[in-house]
Formats: structure tokens, sequence, C-alpha cells
């Protein structure tokens, strides 16, 4: 009695025999129908959805409604000339813009990027919860409305939630290809986030996130950068009303931004201020104002029955915007006759850049040394090499065949108490 199968490329069928028609629907045409209905008459009987769609009111008409896996077969029993089936395309054509419209919003994907956020069955101050998303998950859009959208997670759990609990596929798609990009840099010192804080895909609060770091968070700092501060609701100045009187430039606030790896591979920029470095106490209390950029642990020196490490520090003034990384460096030695950690190098007025490098070499007698590589940018933005060795607690410059040393303020050894 029924027609064969529709092919999934063909949302509706119709057949037609002496005294039947038959109509295929796919599902989710047939839910979007119902759902215009619904919004009408909620108490609609869905057996009669058809007629009530097409308003046929010369003979009395009979539905029935066979399940398929894919389709709703509707069948309609009516004594009927062709000329009277002219609602049939009507109802091809509803079917197509109200219901399986929807069929290419379902391949819209996004994923979740708020911490946590309740699937509601419908959109209303009184609902039903029917599921929960976390930040990071990927679901489908189903549809949108005003300001919420119906997702589909992947574990098939269906629900409303607002869109700005949402990013686009391209957001999730630039985490993953800036993960790549870094892959391979070099870690330049450790924080713990201070508070709960979002990762971001550039510097900016204004820009994209997706993921979120929860306080107390463990983070690798790659890099930095500097970023206007955007203030939420902040008010424009007023005009200078003396026109004569040249208006004063003003200098846009600027704060600085790290390139954060998390424990779980994620790569992203974070508000600087958002993070504590992980200076070891011993040499931190030695940073007289100074706000700590980067640290590294040259090598370790026996002290009794003890390794005691020897470490490197790039240090820069407490203020956020500066136009270099840092802008000086200094290496505490440990002295195994005090038991006390000295600055054996210390040189200032660097235009510094990160990343910073730390490695061994061979220097042929004196044996395997630690070796560290500087980056430092000129006045023309051009940047050049610095390396550095040390054979504790001496350390000294290393220069490239053909380079001569330029003078820089440095200071030797110095002690700690």
């Amino acid at each position: 009695m029924c027609a064969r199968k529709a092919p999934s490329r063909h949302p509706v069928i119709l057949s037609e025999a002496k005294d039947l028609c038959t109509l295929f629907v796919a599902r989710e045409c047939y839910a979007g129908i119902a759902k215009q209905i619904d919004r009408v008459s909620p108490t609609q009987n869905r057996g009669l959805l058809l007629r009530v769609l097409c308003g046929i009111s010369q003979r009395p008409l009979r539905f029935k409604i066979l399940i398929r896996p894919a389709l709703y077969c509707f069948v309609v029993s009516a004594k009927t000339s062709r000329r009277s089936l002219w609602f049939l395309p009507l109802l091809v054509a509803l079917s197509l813009f109200s219901g399986c419209r929807g069929r290419s919003r379902v391949q819209e994907i996004a994923y979740v990027s708020a911490p946590q956020v309740i699937l509601r069955d419908r959109v209303s101050a009184v609902f039903s919860k029917t599921g929960v998303v976390k930040n990071g998950d990927r679901v489908q859009i189903l549809e949108r409305e005003k300001r919420f959208a119906r997702v589909r997670a992947a574990s098939g759990v269906e629900g409303w939630m607002e869109q700005r609990s949402l990013v686009p596929e391209s957001v999730y798609l630039g985490v993953q290809q800036l993960a790549r990009q870094e892959q391979n840099a070099s870690v330049q010192a450790a924080g713990t986030t201070r508070n709960d804080t979002n990762i971001h895909l550039e510097p900016g609060r204004e820009t994209e996130h997706l993921y979120q770091l929860n306080q107390g968070s463990k983070v690798a700092i790659l890099k930095r950068a500097t970023a206007e501060k955007t203030v939420p609701g902040a008010v424009a100045k007023p005009a200078n009303p003396n026109k004569n009187e040249l208006p004063k430039p003003t200098t846009a606030a600027m704060e600085d931004w790290w390139l954060i790896r998390d424990p779980d591979g994620r790569v992203g920029w974070v508000l600087a201020r958002m993070v504590d470095m992980d200076v070891p106490l011993e040499i931190a209390q030695y940073a007289e104002g100074q706000r700590t950029v980067a640290f590294f642990v040259l090598d370790q020196v026996a002290d009794g029955d003890k390794k005691v490490p020897q470490y490197l520090v790039a240090l820069s003034e407490p203020k956020d915007g500066l136009p270099f990384d840092f802008n000086q460096i200094r290496v505490f030695t440990w002295n195994v006759k005090h038991h006390r950690y000295e600055t054996a190098y210390r040189e200032h007025n660097l235009n510094g850049v990160l990343p910073v490098t730390v490695s061994q070499e061979n220097f042929d007698k004196e044996g395997m040394l630690p070796v560290f590589i500087v980056r430092v940018k000129d006045d023309n933005g051009n940047i050049s090499e610095r390396k550095y060795k040390m054979n504790s607690p001496i350390v000294r410059r290393v220069l490239a065949p053909g380079e001569v040393k330029q003078p820089s303020t440095s200071r030797k050894k110095s002690r700690h108490h």
C-alpha cells in the first residue's frame, strides 16, 4: 500500500493509488510541522495534523501514521479525484520550510565555553532539566531562538541553553592550530592561576576564548605580549569645549598577557595578573622590587648530602605594557662554604625578548658547561642573540666569530645574607 522507502535526499515523496494517497515525510519535517501546530493549539490531535494544515473540508478524511526507522508514512484514505488533491503540493512546501529547513542546521557545530551549563526542555522561566554540558564539550546546534539555542550533546541528550555560552567551531580549530604552532616552544617559567580565568585565542579581554582554568591551576609560561586594556561599560570622555585648544594626545592603557600551556596540553593567552610566578623562595627574596619574567635552573652543585640548584633569572620593572619582555638578567650561584646564594652575574639595560634558552656545551679544557642565550632588540627592531657560559661561579660572554663585545651595564659577584 505504501510507496517505496524514500532516499535520504528526498524529504517528501507522494504516491497515488485509485483511492489512496500516501505521503512520506522525514521525521524532522514532521517534527517541524508538529511544532507549528503545537504553538497554535497544543492539545491538537497529531492524527489530524494533515487535515489541520491543509484545511480540507469537502469530504471527511482519515489519517494514519505508520512509524518507520527514517520516515513517517501518512496514509490518507479518501475517495476523491485528482483535482481535489491540490493540497498535497502545499503540504510538501510546508514540510520543507517549516521542518526540513532544520536539516541544514543540524550540521552546525559549536563548543561550550562556560564551566557548566544546564540544558532545559523549553525556553521558559519554568523548565525541566534534560542534561548538563561542560566546558569544552562539542555540541550540535539544532535551532536558535533569540538568545537561546537548542543543542544536542555527544551523549545524544538535547536541550536549550544560552548562546553566549557557545563559541563557533572556528574558535576550537584556532585553539588547536595554536597548540600545534607552539608545541615546541620552550618553557620560560612556571606559574599558578590566582583566580578562575579564561584561555583566550589572542591577547585581549574581548578576544575569543574557549577553555577555562580553575583557581590554583599549574601552567607553563611560554611567551609575553601586550594588549590594550578594555574596561566594560567605560564612558568616553566628552569633547574639549575649547575648539581653539588642541586636544592632548592620549595613550591607551596596556596590560601584559602570557601565552601558557596547561597540563592537558591546551595553549592560549591569559591575563598576566591572573598568574603568580612559582619563583623559588630562596631567590625570590632577592628580586629587589623587580618583576620576575623567566627563571631557569642552570645546573646543580653538591653541598654535603644535597644538590642545590643555581639559577638564571630575567627581570623587568613591575609595570604592564613595557616595550621589552625584560631589561636585566641575574645569575644566582650557591656558595658552598657559606651555604648561601650569591649574585654571580648581573646585566642591566637590556631590551630583552623572550624566549631565553638554556643548554649545555663542551668547551674543551673547561669541559661541559651550562650556557644560556639571551635575545635582545636594537633601536631599529632587529633582534640579535648573546651567548653566555657559566664556569661556576664565573659567567662570561661567548662571542661569535667576528663579534665585538658591546659595552653593557653589568655587575659581577655580590653576596646575599
